[in-house]
Formats: C-alpha cells, structure tokens, sequence
C-alpha cells in the first residue's frame, strides 16, 4: 500500500534530477533544523508537523532509488547513519525544552533515557548484522518510536492532559523492552551458528546436545575426559 502512494513521487522527484542520497540528506537536513528550531522555543505542535513532513520526505530516498536504478549499499549506510542523527535531533531538542522552558526535571531524565534506548534498539541490531547473523524483533522499530513521540509531543502544547509525559513513559517502556528482546534474540541466533558451525567440523555436542554445553572432539561424543584435561 505504502509503495503505491510512495512509487509515483519517487519516480517525479527522479525526473527532476534528484538523487536518492539528496532526498536523504533534505530529509535528515529537514527534521534536525525542524527539531533543534522549534522544540526548545516551546512550539512543540510546529516542531511535530514539520519534522513529520521531513520524516515523510526521507521515505521517499528508496522510491527514488528503484526509479533510477540507482540502489546501493552505501545509499543504504547513508540513509540509516542519518536516521540516527535525526531521531537524536528530535529527542534532544525536546530535552532543551525540558532542562529550559519546560523546567521539568524528570521529563528531561526521561527523554535522555529515550535518546540512549533508542540508539542501543538500533546498535543491536547492526552489531548482530555484523557478526552475521538477523535481529528484526522488538515492539519499537523506528517508525513505532516516531508516531509515538511525535503525536504525544503534538498534542502536548494543546493541553491535553499527561499526553506529553506517557507518550514518553510509553516509548521508553517500549525501547526497553525491544532492548531485551534483541539481546535475547541474538544470544539465541548466535548459538545456533555457532552450534551449526561445530556440527559442520564434525564436533558433536559433548553431553545432551545443547549448545551451551561445550563440545567434544571426540566424533564419538565419549564422556571419557581428555588427557589434558585430567588434575
């Protein structure tokens, strides 16, 4: 559905000579001036409604790309290094707000945990990519963490009442759990590799099979213990 209403403008703003890695940038450019304009003057509702026109702006750099043909990885490293500049933008002049004009300590306690949260939701996802193996699990992937703050935020300066401070009480209970979640999900992906791997070199689990029990070299699998090994 979503690439339906996205193709089409990805396709125009490709007629017109921009490149996926401009619409990159003019997103990310968008939403860091957006928040770190607005937000710590206390204009929480403008702040939302232009970093949310940017926000949507980025998500066109992939409709353009496949208009020109045009996909590649670094495009991919750009366009997820600028996702977290701009989240960090968004948290950090809300938590200006907070420290100056808002004058909320705990709110701005509470932002500064949502900022460290949502960068480790994303570092442990990359670092379990790196050591080769998936972790797409958790309830607050990026766009959850953005309709969340961003409306709360809104509807914040409208008066409406603790919106502002569930919103945030939500996305931290959120990150944190998705936090879990990936650490548990790739402790579990890793230990299947790594079991596959010893089964692949011919070294069978040294007790009942489960990974974490150590192997044998032994094809066999004897409990006798190695020379080496006895005290």
């Amino acid at each position: 559905m979503v690439s339906r209403i996205t193709a089409p403008l990805g396709r125009s703003l490709a007629r017109i000579g921009l490149t996926p890695n401009i619409v990159t940038l003019i997103g990310a450019v968008g939403v860091v001036a957006g928040a770190l304009y607005f937000y710590p003057r206390g204009e929480l509702y403008a702040g939302s409604v232009v970093i949310t026109v940017f926000v949507l702006f980025d998500m066109l750099d992939g409709a353009v790309a496949r208009a020109q043909g045009a996909e590649t990885a670094f495009g991919a490293f750009l366009d997820s290094t600028l996702d977290r500049i701009a989240d960090a933008a968004i948290l950090a002049g809300l938590l200006w707000w907070f420290i100056d004009g808002g004058d909320d300590p705990l709110l701005a306690g509470l932002t500064l945990f949502c900022l460290i949260s949502g960068f480790m939701v994303s570092y442990i996802k990359a670092r379990a990519e790196g050591l080769g193996v998936n972790c797409d699990v958790g309830v607050a992937e990026r766009t959850e963490r953005l309709i969340v703050i961003l409306v709360s935020v809104a509807l914040g300066e409208f008066g409406v009442p603790y919106v502002l401070a569930g919103g945030l009480w939500v996305l931290a209970g959120m990150s944190l759990i998705t936090i879990l979640q990936r650490l548990l999900e790739t402790r579990a992906r890793l230990n299947e590799a790594d079991y596959a791997q010893k089964r692949e070199q011919g070294r069978e689990p040294a007790g009942d099979g489960d990974p974490g029990q150590g192997y044998s070299d032994d094809p066999g699998g004897s409990a006798e213990p190695a020379p080496g090994n006895q005290r």
